[in-house]
């Protein structure tokens, strides 16, 4: 196995925790002089098809998140990131973890980044630890940051 890292897949949620994000993110890149990738996946609707909401409007629904997934994914990119350091940001919908994994198969990304802290109570136990899910399952290795823990805590 090859210890370099020359691909990295930063997935990030575009919540307040992913500009906590992007020092690591940056710092980690430049050591490597690696190429960055940022993922945002857009959660499917799928189980609302069961109720009685018409299928039409779940897909229409969920192509306006995505869109707004992108643009806030733009915004994003060049807030946080100088020209030319971000290789691909990349919006999907889907499952998270999936997706993630999928990504990381795809583009033969060789290190993940990712934050720790997302949900939390009920939320977490009803839809799952994304982060868990990736750690566990991927081919690659993680780094997993929590943003807001500070050394002595």
């Amino acid at each position: 196995m090859d210890a370099t890292f020359k691909k990295i897949l930063a997935p990030l949620d575009l919540s307040d925790v992913s500009p906590v994000m992007v020092p690591f993110i940056k710092s980690i890149a430049k050591m490597w002089n690696a190429e960055v990738h940022l993922l945002f996946v857009v959660r499917v609707l799928e189980h609302f098809t069961a109720m009685y909401v018409p299928d039409i409007s779940i897909t229409r629904l969920e192509q306006e998140m995505v869109q707004g997934a992108e643009k806030k994914m733009e915004e994003f990119v060049q807030q946080h990131f100088e020209e030319g350091r971000v290789a691909k940001a990349t919006v999907v919908l889907g499952d998270a973890s999936e997706e993630i994994l999928s990504y990381i198969n795809r583009e033969k990304i060789d290190l993940v980044i990712l934050g720790t802290h997302g949900r939390k109570g009920l939320e977490k136990l009803f839809f799952g630890s994304v982060a868990e899910k990736v750690v566990k399952t991927s081919p690659v290795p993680v780094l997993s940051i929590n943003p807001y823990r500070k050394r002595g805590e």
